[in-house]
């Protein structure tokens, strides 16, 4: 499996948004029950294992190969497939969990159907996806929402929606404002925006690259473990430009086929 940084690892990614994505799937499993839970973009499955709860069934997409793989070995009933073209009967399960996935698509409409289309008629959809305007220059997010774009996009396909934030505490914001400060240092030895004018090939490698470069020098600790875990981050009705993270429930789907 190839690491670009994109893909949240342990070992790898920095603590905090390892505690970012773990606080995303600690919501959506106090939100489901039990049946067929499906994680689209589940990764190496770590993450998509914590949804299962009573005798439920987890299910994982990954577009690679390899990382679908690597998801069977820790317990996900997962294949390779497109997120947008999902191998799935039509009114087949009961809660989809699309976690920081429908930002990567640059049309994000085919996949919001297809999950409406394989969700029950009373089950439910999880999306997270960075909030717009609090987030980093990332080449591998191509389609990001606000709270108003996003819920016009969900309503197009499921009859409820309701948009939530996912924040985090004063530490939290302490850390990724740092973050963004590091990586803004770092873009303004660009003075010229060569990077945007490179293959796009080459733009995610330097982007790689300066992953690898940074994240070490962001990686709080303390002596008791990591300085952020998923405790310090919170589900809110309250939504601002520095909400960090946009967190939707969709219901009632209206499917298209």
């Amino acid at each position: 499996m190839k690491q670009t940084g994109e893909r949240p690892l342990k070992d790898s990614t920095p603590a905090a948004l390892l505690a970012l994505h773990d606080a995303g799937y600690r919501e959506i499993r106090a939100r489901i029950t039990s049946g067929v839970v499906l994680d689209v973009g589940c990764g190496v499955g770590d993450e998509s294992i914590r949804l299962a709860v009573g005798d439920s069934v987890v299910l994982g997409i990954d577009y690679d190969a390899d990382t679908a793989a690597m998801a069977r070995g820790n317990g996900v009933h997962a294949t390779c497939a497109d997120g947008s073209i999902l191998p799935l009967r039509t009114a087949s399960i009961d809660a989809v969990c699309s976690s920081h996935i429908i930002e990567h698509f640059v049309d994000p409409e085919p996949h919001v159907a297809e999950v409406a289309r394989v969700t029950k008629d009373d089950g439910a959809v999880f999306f997270l996806t960075p909030n717009e305007p609090a987030d980093f220059e990332n080449p591998f997010h191509v389609h990001l929402f606000t709270p108003s774009s996003l819920q016009t996009m969900l309503r197009k396909h499921f009859a409820d929606v309701e948009v939530m934030g996912l924040d985090g505490d004063d530490i939290v914001h302490a850390d990724f404002d740092t973050r963004r400060q590091t990586g803004k240092r770092l873009l303004a030895l660009d003075v010229f925006g060569l990077r945007k004018k490179l293959p796009r090939s080459w733009y995610i490698a330097l982007h790689a690259f300066g992953r690898r470069v940074v994240y070490p020098f962001t990686n709080r600790h303390t002596s008791d473990g990591p300085a952020i875990t998923e405790k310090n981050f919170f589900v809110t009705p309250i939504l601002s430009d520095k909400t960090l993270v946009l967190f939707a429930i969709a219901k009632r789907p209206v499917r298209s086929r």
